[in-house]
């Protein structure tokens, strides 16, 4: 079909004359770029740097002299937002980042992709990938957790995902935007090491992996609005990371012309009120040279034909219907394999057979389920399957299925007694422009589990949240699972857990605290600042970095996640040196009775001298097992990983000296222990 529109573009073209030299696919998208760049005037340039009115969110006109496509903007990083309906409503981006599986996420950003595509747009606004420095963070859910390694690991199976649809990704929000309580103004003030070390990773991984834009934040970064930050934009970004496609403002993010765009952005959203008349008439004054409207130009076309917008016109619209069986399966196995099995004190999970009365309670079992999160970020879902509605057909006739929601905890107390099993749903949310007072869930839904777990020994705790939440009533429950925001297949991804279809193999992204009060960033200064003013004084002690380093024990460890299974961790070898290249492997072996998937985790820790947390996590690998399977597991560790940003120098430094290394199932469950040297 494909093909076929492309045959008619070119009959078209070439009936109107010669086909353009532009247009010859064998040419680089960069080549091409250029010979179109060379045909246009001032006036054609300048109309791609900003935005215009329109369907999208996000509009940039065509140019019809040329044939230049419309730009059309769309959130959000978990599907087609902004209230458009007929689409799938899928887990955030945080629920599937903890299944720490790549082919995973990069079947989503392409499943993501495809729907946007259908809708009309080709530019995606997403993935998200600022580090969820702060717990609290109202964005957290959109994110790819707490560790850059993780992120930036994961973050190019996304963009190479969204682009292989013909769309072009968009990473998100540059830089440093860690927080929603006055994002607009307050001031990131970070250090070069730290930024290059924990909040730069992700997004070099999305410019190598080639994704075409990324958005600049609305925060200031080192008293320096992001958008018209040189030492970020121009200097961090383009010239040290390479990325070659453009930089967008967020909306609104904007606050000047000509010191914006020397400063390296190359287009304002969603309007022209900098990036209009005014940057036309800087331009015409010799403030903003005509080399750096080509460069703007540039690098806005460059990732439209990289994709295939010249080449594959769209035909979607908004009002298209892009839902599908294939899409609903694939929503409900990311919501079901990214859940988090917290606690299971003896094996009370999965449901066996013996069990014939279920208790489902709490308002987020059926009453008012949460399966998404607020802002851009959020998807209008089609329906929800509510957790109880899962349960009952999962069930079908073994059990009986009763229901309370949290509205009489006595109720559900009495309730919970009478059955054989009770699973209680508690839910807090987030969204875009606020960040959570509390990690807690509230007063009621704490002492609705608290007098169901004094009525019933046997009480399941299941969770939908937007990343760490506190469990004051942890020891009285046998079992915690860690749902996340799972989108519409919400109650037939948890069944699927609940009665062992499916065997949890998911890990937690960040850290579960303790309290509100026992956090890596837990004084004024660093959050939410004094007087705008946002102290990183944590530097590199961000998330279980923090826990490691001041020996505190938080609720649930960043890497941790139990199985219905067990894994042997054994024969453990390191061959060779980070300079030259090392390999780990030890051999893992499912020695429980059911099949499984295990995360094993390595983490380096540095030498002394070289000033790093006591250990880092700098690789892992998913490994399915039969009972009883063993397979050698290999883990390369390479210059890059032992290597720290030498801030008087601006580069990277191979530290030198002798490495721990750690391996095991979590940051804190450390199975194995070697040495590798510099």
């Amino acid at each position: 079909m494909r093909q076929l529109v492309l045959c008619f573009l070119l009959i078209a073209i070439v009936s109107a004359g010669t086909i353009p030299p532009w247009m010859n696919v064998k040419d680089t998208p960069a080549q091409r770029a250029k010979e179109l760049l060379a045909r246009m005037n001032l006036d054609e340039k300048l109309g791609l740097v900003h935005g215009y009115g329109g369907p999208y969110v996000g509009n940039v006109n065509a140019n019809d002299r040329l044939k230049i496509p419309a730009l059309h903007l769309e959130d959000g990083p978990q599907g087609v937002a902004d209230g458009v309906n007929l689409v799938t409503a899928w887990p955030s981006a945080l629920t599937v980042v903890a299944t720490w599986d790549g082919d995973l996420v990069n079947q989503y950003g392409a499943a993501m992709g495809r729907e946007q595509r259908l809708k009309g747009t080709n530019v995606m606004l997403g993935p998200m990938i600022n580090i969820a420095r702060v717990p609290f963070g109202g964005r957290n859910f959109e994110s790819y957790g707490e560790d850059p390694f993780l992120a930036a690991a994961l973050v190019k199976y996304s963009v190479t995902g969204i682009q292989s649809q013909g769309v072009i990704g968009c990473a998100k929000h540059f830089v440093d935007n860690n927080q929603e309580y006055h994002r607009t103004s307050v001031s990131a003030n970070i250090d070069e090491r730290t930024q290059y070390e924990i909040y730069f990773p992700a997004f070099k991984a999305a410019v190598d992996a080639g994704v075409g834009s990324i958005m600049c934040s609305y925060n200031r970064v080192n008293d320096v609005y992001a958008c018209e930050n040189n030492e970020t934009l121009n200097v961090g970004l383009k010239q040290r990371m390479g990325f070659q496609g453009w930089v967008m403002s967020d909306w609104g993010a904007t606050h000047s012309s000509a010191k914006a765009a020397n400063a390296g952005l190359d287009q304002q959203m969603p309007d022209a009120s900098f990036f209009g008349a005014p940057l036309t008439q800087a331009v015409n004054n010799g403030q903003v040279s005509k080399a750096r409207v080509d460069d703007m130009a540039l690098r806005i076309l460059t990732p439209m034909f990289a994709v295939g917008l010249f080449d594959n016109p769209q035909t979607g619209n908004l009002s298209v219907d892009v839902r599908s069986t294939e899409h609903t399966l694939l929503a409900r196995k990311l919501a079901t394999v990214s859940t988090v099995l917290l606690k299971n004190d003896n094996n009370l999970l999965p449901i066996t057979s013996s069990v014939t009365k279920i208790a489902v309670l709490g308002d987020d079992g059926h009453d008012h389920p949460t399966a998404t999160g607020g802002g851009s970020g959020h998807v209008n879902a089609p329906y929800i399957v509510t957790p109880l509605d899962g349960i009952k057909n999962r069930a079908g006739s073994r059990a009986t299925v009763s229901y309370a929601n949290s509205a009489d905890a006595n109720k559900a107390a009495q309730l919970a007694k009478e059955a054989d099993i009770a699973i209680v749903f508690v839910a807090t949310s987030s969204s875009e422009g606020s960040d959570r007072s509390t990690l807690g869930l509230g007063t009621t839904q704490d002492n609705l589990v608290k007098a169901v777990a004094a009525a019933q020994p046997n009480t399941v705790v299941v969770i939908h949240h937007p990343g760490a939440v506190t469990m004051p009533w942890l020891s009285s429950v046998r079992s915690v699972l860690a749902a996340w925001l799972p989108g519409q297949e919400d109650g037939n991804a948890i069944a699927a857990v609940l009665f062992g279809d499916s065997n949890p193999s998911a890990k937690l992204p960040l850290s579960f605290p303790t309290s509100d009060d026992t956090t890596p960033v837990s004084t004024q200064a660093q959050y939410p600042g004094i007087n705008d003013e946002g102290s990183y004084s944590e530097k590199l002690l961000v998330g279980y970095r923090w826990y490691d380093a001041k020996n505190e024990e938080p609720l649930f460890p960043f890497g941790h996640g139990l199985s219905y299974t067990t894994f042997d961790y054994s024969n453990f070898k390191v061959t060779g040196s980070l300079s030259s290249g090392a390999t780990v492997t030890f051999d893992l072996k499912n020695s429980g009775k059911v099949a499984g998937a295990e995360v094993a985790q390595l983490y380096l820790g540095f030498p002394s001298s070289a000033g790093e947390p006591p250990k880092q996590l700098k690789g892992f690998s998913k490994v399915s097992l039969n009972p009883g399977q063993t397979q050698t597991v290999s883990i390369p560790l390479t210059s890059a990983e032992g290597s720290i940003w030498d801030a008087t120098n601006h580069r990277w430094q191979l530290a030198s000296g002798t490495f721990d290394i750690y391996v095991g199932s979590s940051s804190r469950d450390i199975r194995l222990k070697g040495t590798v040297s510099s």
